[in-house]
């Protein structure tokens, strides 16, 4: 592992690594104070809690949404595959057209998203470098669209699917495929020797 002369790990290999865990993509939009609708790409997105509905994201500290988010309405807008350019414009690179929203209530939500959930805040954590943003989902919409996925730095399709999780695997929840990670916590076995 690379270490930097302050003893800790290389920033850019940090982020490679980081880099080789597939997301998708999402554009977190809300409103400022004077009622200006605002959105930022965001690939650091996690469900949190099934009861109460909590989902989470992270924001670099030095965003300027960081500083609106709290204490304000958000939706998270997670893009499907035709989104590419609402995900480029919202992280700041300069795009032929404008993506379409409309106000959802006092939300702004993008159109043509794999889903959305409109969400309340619930608290805001430090995260070191960034802050960590829990949200109460208000409100959800799905929709057919394929998601958008981000791997390596590059904007990605899903692929194809490898296995079907089994509905008596008790470590994901069969209808939503989401792991919790709560039913097995398995002994690892002592290495073979060599």
């Amino acid at each position: 592992m690379t270490q930097d002369v302050m003893g800790g790990m290389e920033k850019r290999e940090l982020r490679q690594v980081f880099g080789t865990f597939a997301t998708g993509v999402t554009v977190v939009t809300t409103r400022t104070d004077d009622g200006v609708a605002h959105g930022t790409t965001v690939n650091a997105f996690a469900a949190v809690s099934v009861d109460p509905p909590l989902v989470q994201i992270t924001l670099t500290r030095a965003s300027r949404a960081a500083g609106y988010l709290e204490g304000a309405p958000f939706a998270i807008n997670i893009l499907s595959l035709e989104q590419v350019d609402a995900a480029r414009h919202f992280s700041g690179e300069v795009v032929d057209t404008e993506p379409e929203w409309t106000l959802n209530g006092n939300v702004p939500v993008l159109t043509g998203n794999a889903a959305t959930l409109k969400c309340r805040p619930w608290n805001i954590y430090d995260g070191g470098d960034h802050i960590i943003v829990v949200g109460e989902v208000m409100a959800m919409d799905i929709t057919q669209r394929e998601p958008l996925v981000f791997f390596g730095g590059e904007f990605r399709t899903m692929g194809r699917r490898v296995e079907a999780i089994r509905s008596d695997h008790s470590g994901a929840d069969s209808e939503s495929g989401w792991f919790a990670g709560s039913n097995y916590f398995r002994p690892l076995h002592a290495p073979k020797s060599r």
